[in-house]
């Protein structure tokens, strides 16, 4: 009877201890009684039956990355591709993570690659560098679909690397050297453009701005002339005008046949004296006429002050 306290107290130690459960935050375990599914144990206290219950699997709630082991893949122009990326996954059912797939975690892996393998396979090479968002798009999609009956949700996959074959980076480099060669030769070509389209503007501006101060000039020279012209005749208009009135004036017509005879006299004198050959006249008498009526008129010309003065 002395040992049964003890041994009763014992087994109750360890019948308490066995069924007291203490569940971390972001966890979730699965019950079985029996070896049938019995319940999920939530984060905090939790109490099973000892000896019948058991926990069968014991799952994270956090999102966990995973990483996508390294695969080639051949792309719609026949090119080989290193591919390896990484899936974020997280557990939302816990019985499904439990019974929905014998290892989910594999199953998630191997699912990965085969559609990154398809959807590679639709593109092109030069595409599965631009179009890295779709890809990783259509992977999460398929495999979002496919986890459901696994208690899991895809939240993204990302491709951490994509490497093409060496030759493949040679020519790569290549056409990139060339189009930044191209781009370079364009960029050339257009300078050289607007320096010639700014040099024939300037020499148009410049042509017009000089033809508009020559028209300018002209009409100023022109303006010039004009009123040159004008004053001229204004003043020989005056002096003919004047000549008028003097000949009007009492005396006026014998100084005018005077001035005639003197400046006919004088053109015979200045004619005879420029000349080597005497110019004789074919009719004296108009001569000694010309001078008799010269002499007349001096003789009863008025006197000076009331003379017209020479025109100029």
């Amino acid at each position: 009877m002395e040992l049964i306290a003890p041994v009763l107290f014992v087994l109750a130690v360890i019948f308490i201890v066995r069924a007291i459960k203490v569940v971390p935050q972001q966890n979730a375990w699965v019950l079985e009684r029996l070896g049938k599914y019995h319940g999920t144990l939530t984060p905090g206290l939790n109490f099973i039956v000892p000896f019948v219950d058991r926990i069968a699997y014991k799952h994270s709630l956090k999102e966990i990355p995973l990483d996508v082991p390294s695969q080639v893949c051949i792309t719609k122009d026949n090119t080989q591709l290193q591919v390896d990326g990484i899936i974020y996954f997280q557990v939302t059912d816990p019985m499904r993570a439990s019974y929905g797939s014998s290892n989910y975690v594999m199953a998630i892996t191997q699912l990965a690659q085969t559609l990154l393998r398809s959807v590679i396979g639709r593109m092109e090479l030069d595409k599965t560098f631009e179009e890295r968002d779709a890809i990783n798009t259509a992977v999460v999609n398929a495999l979002d679909e496919a986890a459901l009956n696994w208690g899991v949700k895809v939240l993204r996959y990302e491709i951490k690397d994509l490497t093409p074959p060496a030759e493949i980076l040679r020519a790569m480099q290549a056409q990139i050297t060339a189009e930044r060669e191209k781009r370079a030769l364009i960029a050339a070509s257009e300078g050289r453009k607007q320096e010639q389209i700014n040099i024939a503007t300037g020499e148009r501006e410049s042509f017009i701005a000089r033809s508009e101060g020559e028209k300018q000039a002209e009409i100023n020279k022109a303006h010039g002339e004009a009123a040159a012209i004008t004053a001229v005749a204004e003043a020989t208009a005056g002096a003919i005008r004047q000549i008028a009135e003097a000949i009007r004036q009492p005396g006026g017509m014998e100084a005018v046949n005077l001035r005639v005879a003197e400046q006919a006299v004088q053109a015979f004198a200045q004619l005879a004296q420029k000349n080597n050959t005497m110019i004789v006249p074919g009719n004296m008498s108009e001569v000694s006429g010309l001078i008799g009526t010269a002499m007349t008129l001096m003789k009863s010309a008025p006197p000076a002050s009331a003379a017209v003065p020479p025109p100029r």
